[in-house]
């Protein structure tokens, strides 16, 4: 559930998630008096005095000529290996020898069998003189002719030389060079407006506006820390399923009924609880762009909860990118539209303070 290794709450019961309260800042309001306008200087100007002076100036400045003598140039062969050495296979196939072998076709068995009557019986039921015999059978065998491997297939080496050939390349037997020129500066004279007396100003001081306005002042400080207990499905990250435009962290008349609906009730029955608010993109787009957004639509879920009165020491917007992807889809992975929805997505839990 998220709590930490000290300060627990007492007499906990197992199963059951709990979560670290802190009760809130007292606020009351009292007037105080702003400056609505500051004061400030009325300023008359008063234009600057110049005069006309001429000066001789540098038009084009002294430079160089660059005379290029081209470089010379002559032939070589180079040789190069234009087919590297391998080798070449043959196959040896496998060679088989006859044999054969003998298979019990029937096994062996025994039998009991009716003799033939005794020639002296006195009964006129000749059964009652024939005797019984307890015959036994040899087994029977066939010889079957097979065949049998006598050398596996193999692979015969043989060595493939390498080939060689040339070719002509040009090479430079005296290089390129540049010869200097001297080319001299050139001058011409101007006409130009210098300052002679600076513009200037007046000055006359308007008095500062002030009004009186009514803010809120703490009168009492919050922070004492309590335990309370909480559905532990509320921990983990719930989905708070709002259909963000593309691109956009601004949040539409629907947006605000799902959280209205979603997200309200549950701080109000859990008062002085910590809500992290998470929000996720999907992989396409930049990194950091991806980053940035995240971080837009989750502060917009708080400033929508601060409007509706929530304490904003309360809320903690997190903006995770494509940093937690729940499938496959990351950069350069082809994903279904609906695959890609699955990341695009915003989250609530519980936290402790």
């Amino acid at each position: 559930c998220g709590v930490y290794g000290q300060d627990l709450p007492e007499n906990p019961e197992p199963g059951k998630c709990y979560v670290r309260c802190t009760t809130p800042d007292v606020y009351v309001n009292e007037d105080v008096q702003i400056m609505v306008k500051p004061a400030y200087k009325v300023l008359k100007t008063y234009p600057a005095e110049y005069k006309t002076v001429t000066e001789r100036v540098l038009v084009k400045e002294a430079s160089k000529k660059l005379k290029i003598i081209p470089a010379k140039w002559g032939t070589e062969t180079v040789s190069y290996v234009s087919k590297e050495p391998s080798s070449e296979l043959s196959v040896v196939p496998a060679t088989f020898s006859s044999s054969s072998e003998t298979i019990e076709m029937k096994p062996e068995y025994a039998q009991w069998e009716l003799g033939a009557p005794a020639p002296d019986c006195e009964s006129p039921n000749p059964d009652d003189c024939r005797y019984w015999c307890y015959k036994g059978y040899p087994a029977e065998y066939q010889t079957f002719p097979k065949e049998v491997l006598a050398s596996d297939a193999s692979t015969r080496s043989t060595p493939v030389a390498e080939k060689k050939s040339t070719y002509t390349k040009q090479v430079i037997t005296e290089p390129a060079r540049v010869e200097e020129v001297e080319i001299p500066a050139q001058y011409d004279e101007i006409t130009k407006t210098v300052l002679v007396k600076d513009a200037y100003t007046v000055e006359e001081t308007i008095p500062a506006v002030h009004e009186t306005v009514s803010r809120e002042v703490l009168k009492q400080k919050g922070g004492l820390t309590t335990w309370r207990e909480v559905e532990c499905a509320l921990v983990e990250y719930n989905a708070l399923p709002i259909n963000w435009n593309l691109a956009s962290a601004t949040l539409t008349p629907e947006a605000k009924r799902i959280i209205d609906e979603n997200l309200m009730p549950v701080l109000k029955n859990n008062p002085g609880v910590k809500v992290e608010l998470a929000s996720h993109t999907d992989s396409r787009g930049t990194t950091s762009s991806n980053q940035t957004l995240s971080e837009r639509r989750a502060q917009s879920v708080a400033n929508y909860l601060i409007s509706k009165g929530v304490n904003p020491s309360l809320l903690v917007a997190n903006g995770y990118g494509e940093s937690k992807l729940k499938n496959r889809c990351s950069d350069g992975v082809s994903c279904t539209e609906r695959e890609h929805a699955v990341n695009r997505r915003t989250e609530f839990r519980l936290i402790n303070n």
